[in-house]
């Protein structure tokens, strides 16, 4: 029994997919800060802290094929979708303004740029740090679930 479709390449390539939407984020926040001159405030470079490093180690681990990492970058990506979440939540909600670490710098509170009426970096973030984690998770379980088929399928 050979275990094809979607499964089978979510568990070949889930770390190569995890690292293209790391790569693809940092080139965003890279694009908005140092060509657009958008300048980031304090949970702008909180997201940051939590991503820029994620390039590097899944890169690493794609090319290693190291599935181990899982256990070190989810952490990341779980702590930075959470800052994510705050931040959007701040943009949206003005009460939280007053609760927020931003006091000197760039507000925190007020979006660069909003499309369809909610997306706003925030946002981009949340869903790149969502993707990255649903694809390390949903991954290593495909990748457990893929192997354990192809063992039983050599005991037979």
């Amino acid at each position: 029994m050979q275990t094809g479709g979607f499964k089978s390449f979510l568990a070949k390539y889930y770390l190569f997919l995890a690292w293209i939407v790391a790569i693809v984020a940092t080139g965003g926040s890279l694009y908005l800060s140092d060509v657009l001159k958008f300048d980031p405030c304090k949970l702008c470079w909180f997201q940051r802290i939590f991503m820029y490093p994620q390039v590097i180690l899944l890169g690493i681990a794609a090319y290693r094929s190291d599935r181990r990492i899982v256990g070190y970058v989810l952490p990341l990506s779980i702590i930075g979708g959470l800052i994510s979440l705050y931040h959007y939540a701040e943009e949206h909600i003005p009460a939280l303004a007053r609760v927020t670490p931003c006091t000197t710098g760039v507000p925190c509170n007020q979006a660069y740029f909003e499309l369809l009426g909610f997306i706003t970096i925030p946002f981009m973030a949340f869903v790149a740090f969502v993707l990255i984690a649903l694809l390390l998770w949903r991954g290593s379980r495909a990748y457990d679930e893929v192997t354990d088929a192809e063992f039983a399928y050599e005991e037979e």
